[in-house]
């Protein structure tokens, strides 16, 4: 009886899109025919969504992450419709004679109809970006109900297809927040917020500008227009920022030091700004700007209202004690991540494919290619025989848990994020990968995870390069990590 229910409900479906098939079919011709097809085919293999992502991610911030997000969104659209639905539900597509000639497509399909790839795909990238950047998303989302319909228009799908596919599309960019989590759905911390000397046209601000950051959006007019009585200091190979910026404090009335540039410029800057009890002034202008992004500064008109106001939020920052097996030591500041093992090497491949390729995309050819030919490390954490792929420790806990990490709710925990992967375990790399794919890695037995103030780490084997702030740091045998709490104001409006 359950089955001549389902029975009568698929037949009355099937009359109602054969039906609008019909419909579509009897509308008069149009300039729109031939744009439909036209449209299809640049659809073909996610081609059209591919050239918007490079576009998106062409621009940093939330449009950069709109296009990372969108393309992952495909990456499981595709999977679910292609590999899964068409395999599990074959269906036949609408004959040919529904649709007269001049809009049918030259090449037809010859796959299951059901569901719609084209439609899944379109869907999954538009939701994908609306979630990340509303107004990205405003623009995207036209064009993919056009290619969504067009599969109809063109007669190689039912509606019901369409449908089927646009379902699947939403559920995959929602997917996606699982193992990539949108900011809204990670937790938000306490800010310590304070007041420092408001700097006005810039008067006491030494500025270090890295001309070479990966999107350098403040052009050295808009500094000076900014803060146009600022000192500033450009990077150069042959610049001592440490011994530059140190000279200028002793010489000068200095109140606040500032840093244009990305991840690496903001820690070697902020270490001499904690060194003198000094605020920082940030204007993110790298690839990714981690510690900008959890602070809240996005802008250079942001930073500038921040100074004007002498608004701050009081932030942690990290030390590493690097000691060789001479037992010279050396001690270096970071604002966001180190780590040991692959993450050193990653770094360095990155650097080299960077010729080649965008910085994004070089991170992650570089990642894959380090977790398949890395070698286990023996090392001594905190005095204990650890065996690891890499170690990763955070300045501050980050959220989620897992290697996945985006962002701090909180810039003073006074905590350090120790992550590492085991080494000693069967198939740990495939576990590793299976666990991030699903999003189940602060689980499995090959992930480990602790907050703590202090971590020590000894390389039982030789010595190793750390990586800070994704830059390649100094060789060593011993590392000793600690926080350094409350001791970086950063001006915030």
């Amino acid at each position: 009886m359950m089955f001549r229910r389902w029975g009568r409900r698929f037949r009355r479906v099937g009359k109602l899109d054969a039906e609008l098939v019909k419909r579509s079919g009897n509308l008069r011709p149009t300039v729109a025919d031939q744009g439909f097809r036209r449209l299809g085919r640049a659809a073909d293999h996610s081609k059209l969504w591919f050239v918007i992502a490079a576009l998106l991610v062409g621009r940093k911030g939330a449009t950069r992450r709109a296009g990372l997000r969108g393309i992952a969104a495909i990456g499981g659209a595709s999977f679910a419709a292609s590999l899964v639905g068409k395999r599990t539900f074959p269906r036949r597509r609408p004959a040919a004679e529904l649709l007269p000639v001049y809009r049918r497509m030259t090449r037809r399909p010859t796959s299951s109809s059901f569901p719609s790839g084209h439609s899944a795909s379109a869907v999954a990238f538009a939701a994908a970006v609306a979630m990340e950047h509303r107004v990205a998303g405003a623009a995207v989302l036209p064009l993919a109900a056009a290619v969504s319909y067009s599969r109809v228009h063109t007669g190689v799908h039912w509606p019901t297809d369409v449908a089927a596919g646009a379902a699947i599309g939403v559920g995959a960019a929602y997917a996606t927040r699982h193992w990539w989590p949108h900011q809204k759905d990670l937790p938000a911390g306490p800010r310590r917020r304070d007041t420092a000397a408001g700097l006005g046209d810039g008067e006491g601000l030494v500025l270090v500008v890295n001309p070479g950051a990966g999107a350098n959006p403040a052009a050295d007019s808009e500094i000076d227009k900014a803060w146009p009585r600022a000192d500033v200091i450009e990077l150069a190979p042959d610049v001592d920022v440490v011994a530059e910026l140190t000279k200028r404090i002793e010489n000068d009335d200095v109140r606040a030091l500032g840093a244009v540039g990305g991840d690496g410029t903001v820690a070697c800057v902020a270490g001499v700004a904690v060194e003198h009890g000094l605020p920082l002034v940030l204007v993110p202008a790298g690839t990714l700007d981690h510690f900008a992004r959890d602070v809240g500064i996005e802008t250079l008109d942001e930073a500038l209202v921040a100074t004007r106001a002498g608004s701050v939020v009081v932030c942690d920052v990290a030390e590493v004690v690097v000691e060789d097996r001479s037992g010279t030591a050396q001690r270096v500041p970071y604002v966001n991540t180190a780590g040991l093992g692959g993450y050193p090497e990653t770094v360095r491949l990155r650097e080299k494919l960077r010729t080649r390729w965008p910085k994004w995309a070089a991170a992650a050819i570089a990642a894959v290619r380090t977790l398949r030919r890395a070698k286990p490390l023996p090392i001594l954490l905190n005095g204990r025989e650890r065996l690891i792929w890499m170690l990763f420790v955070g300045n501050g806990a980050y959220e989620p848990k897992g290697f996945g990490a985006a962002r701090r709710p909180s810039l003073a925990s006074g905590l350090l994020d120790v992550r590492y992967l085991r080494a000693d375990l069967p198939y740990s790399r495939a576990r590793f990968v299976l666990a991030t794919l699903t999003g189940t890695l602060h689980t499995s037995h090959v992930y480990r995870h602790a907050e703590v103030p202090e971590v020590e780490v000894v390389l039982v084997d030789g010595h190793r390069r750390i990586a800070l702030d994704g830059e390649v740091g100094p060789l060593g045998r011993t590392f000793t990590f600690r926080v350094r709490e409350r001791a970086l104001p950063v001006y915030v409006s």
